[in-house]
């Protein structure tokens, strides 16, 4: 009985004994509260609420709802903080104490009070384009510039410095140079660029990157360089979104729209973004060969594009980051032309109107995985990339006065497919506190199938295939000597092609290239202060022939002339300095710029006399290697704030590059030409703030005359006013712009080779843009929740690509 009662009292005393030890564990408790604006007193949604304890390490916390609610539980009991931060307020800090007492603090309403300092920051970034001179690139945010609202690409980065796009073919260039490379959040895209920048809206940029002198981690096709254009990606809790529409008017009338949403919730975020872009352009101009003929040229060209982006980033964990995405993108293009050729004696000869279709189905799939490793900026990220491009074209073309002639009368019906695979796997090692390993290797295969049926006298049905496989690695080191930061970097090379051209009844010509090559680079930045910093660096950069610039099959013609291209070209390669000062101002900064190349081999648009012709009046539009050259320039560029109402962006360049070859090939005892090409460019973009509502925003740009072995083109000027108005609380703004005021563009050129001719070509530069935007999910207070964000988040992956 004794065992038993002892039993009884040993279990009584071991569970009374496990419940008060189980009661005297530490529970955790729970917070609660709202966080309002002081002026406004209206709710701060996705505002920070960090728990830390009395070392300052951060235990746990969480983040507002849409009405400004919070509530954190698991809070540790005992002593700490709690800190309440938004960017663009003053943070705000509370001590509580979780006790058996006080295990739900409800703390209240919390009003956050505006940063002065912060705030004034965040408006003029927010407003209008600014620029900052990173390492290896010079980044222009785009904010919201009011001269590039609701236009496209194609327009916006005409108001970038350096950078020119030709309103006639779409062509990009960069200091002068139509060798670039154009990106879009850091990946090639399958679509032609002429087409991609005219399709894009200028709402969907976040800021242009011009990467002047590549290092060795980056493609080094493109002999002026990169220009990567990073598109918005929104990161905020919750859902979030905008929406942008606007209609512009010129000779005709064009319409634009675009939404970009995001639902993120846990460790998931969805984007799904959709732009629109409609409508028909007007384009016309002439060329003339005094007492022989002058052609009269007219074109409306119709666009209609649809872009349409889904995806998700997934945060697996805090090390490791999955994401996907897929964009489809569908354009319809038509165009309507006409040539009316005269003789000498002003009569009409030829009335050829033509008409274009064209449609392409674009889809790109890509998917991104990256690995941190414990070490901070250890990580390693594999990437893939597939993008199919399907644009079939029917061309025809006809004579009214000579409706019986096969060679002026027929039609081209074209099927051109593109694909191109993209593989890519970075590593980077910070392996010591001062210096950093980057290590790469990349795949990628370029692929095009085309044929052309035709019913023209005297040409055939062709067809070619075009593939490149290039393979690829790099080697990238930097180490900082106290104020002096230096990275040295090799890309080695393997660059494979093969092209079949098959033209019936004449035969099959065969193009291979196989080269190896490696591509160096170097970097060196000195700081002796905050406010200087001094640049030097170089690479070796290449420009190999495009599909246009090799292909010996007819790609168009009008009355007098025809393009083809040169199979025999040879890829250019260009070794490449600069030199950059940059210095900080109270109100901004100044950037002062220097550049030299030697280019081998040079790639040059040539025209000559077609021998074919026995009346010596038409000609050949094709490409040719010219001598080594050498090129050089300076820029200078300014950020500055002159008031607390105005700011002002301008920036000045000045080139110059030597030219030689010989202009008529269809001559072989032409003589040897050498031409000295100077150009002088200027833009300045100048932003009021007239009230808190109101805002007015004036551009201006002058290029100057561009010469080379063929032509010489006249100066351009623009100027564009723009104004926007801010409504619904912030949330929405309204926009109007006129572009080129004093209608003062035009392409007006001359040439002496190999004819003496002139021309001019108008388009509708003069336009009004009234457009309206709407943000919603993150109120007035979104732009900055973001800012913070995106700085944590890969550079790019949102808008449309």
């Amino acid at each position: 009985m004794r065992r038993i009662l002892l039993l009884l009292v040993l279990a009584i005393s071991t569970s009374t004994f496990a419940q008060m030890k189980k009661e005297n564990l530490p529970r955790p408790g729970k917070i609660s509260g709202k966080v309002i604006d002081k002026l406004s007193k209206k709710p701060l949604p996705y505002v920070n609420i960090i728990i830390r304890d009395t070392a300052k390490k951060v235990l746990t916390g969480g983040i507002t709802d849409e009405k400004g609610d919070f509530s954190v539980t698991q809070v540790p009991e005992g002593k700490s903080f709690v800190e309440i931060q938004f960017i663009g307020y003053k943070t705000i800090s509370r001590e509580i104490t979780i006790s058996n007492k006080s295990r739900n603090i409800d703390l209240g309403t919390i009003a956050l009070e505006e940063n002065a300092t912060t705030l004034d920051e965040v408006e003029v970034r927010a407003e209008t384009s600014t620029v900052v001179q990173k390492v290896d690139r010079k980044v222009i945010n785009v904010g919201k510039d009011l001269t590039s609202a609701g236009a496209t690409a194609s327009e916006l980065l005409n108001n970038v410095q350096s950078v020119s796009v030709d309103s006639q073919t779409g062509n990009i260039s960069l200091r002068g140079n139509e060798n670039v490379r154009v990106l879009i959040d850091g990946r090639p895209t399958n679509i032609p660029v002429a087409q991609l920048l005219r399709q894009l809206p200028s709402s969907s940029i976040k800021s242009i990157e011009l990467i002047t002198n590549p290092s060795a981690k980056y493609n080094p096709e493109g002999m002026s360089g990169i220009i990567n254009i990073i598109l918005n990606k929104n990161a905020n809790m919750g859902f979030n979104g905008s929406l942008n529409t606007g209609i512009e008017t010129g000779h005709y009338v064009r319409y634009n729209a675009s939404t970009n949403m995001n639902y993120k919730t846990g460790s998931v975020n969805f984007f799904g973004n959709y732009g629109f872009n409609g409508g028909d352009r007007f384009n016309f101009g002439f060329i003339n060969r005094d007492g022989v003929n002058f052609q009269d040229f007219l074109f409306i060209n119709e666009n209609e594009s649809h872009l349409f982006k889904i995806g998700a980033d997934v945060y697996i964990d805090d090390k490791n980051t999955f994401s996907f995405y897929t964009t489809q993108n569908w354009s319809d293009n038509g165009a309507n032309g006409r040539v009316l050729v005269s003789d000498a004696s002003n009569n009409l000869v030829s009335n050829a109107p033509n008409t274009q279709d064209n449609n392409s189905h674009n889809q790109t799939y890509n998917v991104n995985y990256k690995h941190d490793f414990e070490k901070k900026g250890h990580n390693i990220e594999f990437e893939s990339t597939y993008s199919l491009n399907d644009s079939p074209q029917l061309l025809v073309n006809n004579d009214l006065l000579n409706p019986n002639d096969g060679e002026l009368n027929y039609f081209n019906d074209i099927n051109n497919e593109r694909h191109n695979i993209l593989i890519n796997l970075d590593y980077t090692n910070p392996i010591s506190e001062k210096g950093k390993l980057e290590l790469g290797l990349e795949y990628r295969e370029d692929g095009t199938d085309n044929t052309n049926i035709t019913d023209q006298t005297n040409f055939n049905n062709s067809s070619f295939s075009y593939d490149r496989k290039i393979f690829s690695g790099y080697a990238n080191y930097g180490h900082t000597f106290g104020k002096v930061t230096m990275q040295l970097g090799a890309r080695l090379e393997q660059f494979n092609i093969e092209g079949i051209f098959n033209v019936e009844t004449v035969g099959t010509e065969r193009v291979t290239d196989d080269i190896f090559t490696i591509y160096p680079s170097a970097f060196f930045t000195y700081n002796p202060s905050e406010k200087n910093q001094f640049q030097l660096s170089y690479s070796k950069r290449v420009d190999r022939p495009n599909i246009q610039q090799v292909n010996p099959i007819r790609e168009w013609s009008t009355p007098l002339i025809t393009s083809v291209g040169n199979e025999n070209l040879l890829p250019q390669f260009t070794n490449s300095i600069e030199v950059n000062y940059t210095r900080k101002i109270k109100g901004g900064s100044i950037t002062l710029g220097t550049f030299y190349r030697n280019i081998n081999d040079v790639i040059s648009r040539v025209t000559f006399r077609d021998p074919a012709d026995p009346n010596n009046v038409r000609q050949i539009l094709t490409f040719q290697n010219f001598d080594d050259t050498d090129a050089y320039g300076i820029e200078l560029s300014s950020n500055y704030k002159i008031a607390k109402w105005w700011r002002t962006n301008a920036s000045m360049d000045f080139y110059s590059q030597k030219q030689f070859g010989v202009a008529d090939l269809s001559n072989p005892s032409a003589p040897r030409l050498e031409v000295q090409n100077e150009v002088f460019n200027a833009r300045i973009s100048n932003s009021f703030t007239v009230s808190k509502k109101l805002r007015l925003q004036l551009f201006a740009m002058y290029r100057g005359s561009v010469q080379d072995i063929q032509w010489k083109v006249d100066p351009m000027k623009m100027v564009n006013l723009g104004a926007n108005y801010s409504v619904f609380d912030g949330k929405g703004n309204v926009t109007f712009r006129v572009n080129d005021i004093f209608n003062t563009m035009q392409f007006q050129f001359a040439s002496d080779n190999p004819f003496t001719q002139n021309g001019r070509f108008k388009w509708e530069s003069r336009t009004a843009y009234l457009g309206f935007n709407y943000n919603f999910g993150g109120g007035k207070n979104k732009a900055k929740s973001r800012r913070r964000r995106d700085d944590n988040e890969k550079q790019g992956g949102g808008g449309f690509f």
